[in-house]
């Protein structure tokens, strides 16, 4: 099931002998980068013509547009299972309740003649994407588009591939989308849709921040249009996790949370770390066993065999460093003890602890949103948050007692810069001051 490393004796220093898939191949014979620059640029110059023509091509679905009408989103509400829109309706409100906590009250800061008022604003305008073509993730859309609106996004657009299999979006993401308040849903996607968001074109207004996971050609799109555009959370690509596991793991329950990341299919990351060797034994033969009767076996299997590990190392420490060598975007701890292990961590984009927590329940209902760093991005950067669609002001207010505190050593460091327009502005308030001083003070004496 999985490719067996022992990195036993050879220290805490191991960032270097890990190996990690190299998503950047593409294997194509072109570089992605270039594919995606291209991509990039057509969207830039032709717009919709573009997107239309890549959604026939990539998707094999032939559309007149992108836009999905708003009584298509009401009947996929409308043709849920009650199962289902219990589990939708469960999802939205933990993460909505999770992300309200995320949420801060306006700060005052005062000193004698300063005061400082610090609070956030939302951005006007964001872009969610959600993955498609190998499976219909509604999930995706619930965990972007929620944490936008709690954070005051008025706007939210939600852009998903089609599916051949339904002529369009999965009806599932568009009740999704309904249910989670996104205005508008897009049926197009990859780098050609990250572009759209950015850039705008005539079916698409540009938006302020583009948020959401996808293969490693929508992760260089974003990466690529940051700058022009918000970019929410890190390198959200291709899925990963790291299950470590000691002798109180229930085989199969590593072995079933191991595959459950490789179930998204190519690029990713699987690993399984462990200082037991019976474990490594005993989880890699439960996994043989699941992987045999798994409907998805073809994606799991690819996956394992280019980037699934069982790594054997020396103890809870030696665990610990590989753990923060990878930053994985999922992290396990089916071990005695967790917490104290997860507190200890510093790379990872989501930690779960103990043998009833999988990243299963994280990425449907727990609360935190599922959009997480990945690349070794973790090292950086965290879940998505309401932070990423809200803008930091503040408002300063200064009297002419805090001039006078404060203004000599703005002075004093403005000329240590060598600008002097910086100390005039300061120098003349300072003056006027002064004067307004002596002037009262001659009135009072006369």
């Amino acid at each position: 099931m999985l490719n067996r490393l022992d990195l036993r004796g050879r220290g805490a220093d191991i960032a270097d002998q890990l190996p990690r898939p190299d998503i950047l191949d593409g294997g194509s014979g072109e570089e992605p980068v270039a594919i995606v620059r291209s991509i990039i640029d057509d969207v830039r110059e032709r717009g919709d013509a573009v997107l239309l023509e890549l959604t026939e091509r990539f998707d094999g679905v032939t559309l007149e547009t992108t836009r999905v009408p708003d009584a298509h989103l009401d009947a996929a509400v409308a043709a849920l299972t009650p199962e289902l829109r219990a589990a939708m309706d469960t999802a939205i409100a933990n993460v909505e309740e999770f992300h309200r906590h995320q949420l801060r009250e306006t700060e005052i800061i005062e000193r004698p003649g300063v005061r400082i008022e610090a609070y956030q604003r939302p951005v006007d305008r964001v872009g969610c994407y959600a993955p498609g073509g190998r499976a219909e993730y509604p999930s995706t859309v619930i965990m972007t588009v929620v944490p936008a609106r709690v954070a005051g996004v008025d706007d939210v657009i939600v852009c998903v591939p089609p599916s051949a299999e339904h002529g369009g979006i999965a009806p599932s993401v568009l009740a999704a989308a309904r249910l989670s308040g996104a205005s508008e849903v897009h049926a197009v996607g990859g780098a050609q849709a990250i572009a759209a968001m950015a850039y705008g074109t005539d079916a698409i207004a540009p938006v302020d921040v583009v948020a959401g996971p996808g293969n490693v050609f929508v992760a260089l799109a974003k990466q690529m249009v940051s700058g022009d555009v918000g970019v929410a959370a890190a390198f959200a690509g291709p899925s990963e996790v790291i299950v470590v596991a000691d002798e109180t793991a229930d085989p199969a329950f590593a072995a079933i949370d191991v595959m459950v990341q490789a179930e998204h299919g190519p690029d990713g990351l699987a690993w399984l770390v462990t200082w037991d060797e019976a474990v490594a034994d005993a989880v890699c033969a439960a996994g043989d066993a699941l992987l045999a009767e798994a409907p998805r076996a073809a994606d799991i299997s690819a996956t394992l065999e280019s980037s699934g590990y069982v790594a054997i190392v020396d103890d809870r420490e030696a665990a610990l460093a590989v753990i923060d060598a990878i930053a994985p975007e999922h992290l396990e701890l089916q071990i005695t003890d967790p917490e104290s292990l997860g507190r200890r961590v510093r790379n990872a984009g989501a930690i779960f602890c103990g043998n009833h927590a999988p990243a299963s329940l994280g990425d449907y209902v727990v609360g935190p949103s599922h959009v997480l760093p990945t690349f070794g991005s973790a090292r950086f950067a965290s879940a998505l948050t309401v932070a990423d669609f809200q803008k930091d002001h503040h408002l300063v207010t200064v009297t002419e007692e805090g001039m006078a505190e404060l203004g000599p050593h703005t002075m004093a460091l403005a000329s240590q810069e060598g600008l002097a327009a910086h100390m005039e502005s300061v120098r003349l308030r300072m003056a006027k001051s002064a004067e307004s001083r002596a002037a009262t003070s001659e009135a009072g004496q006369s």
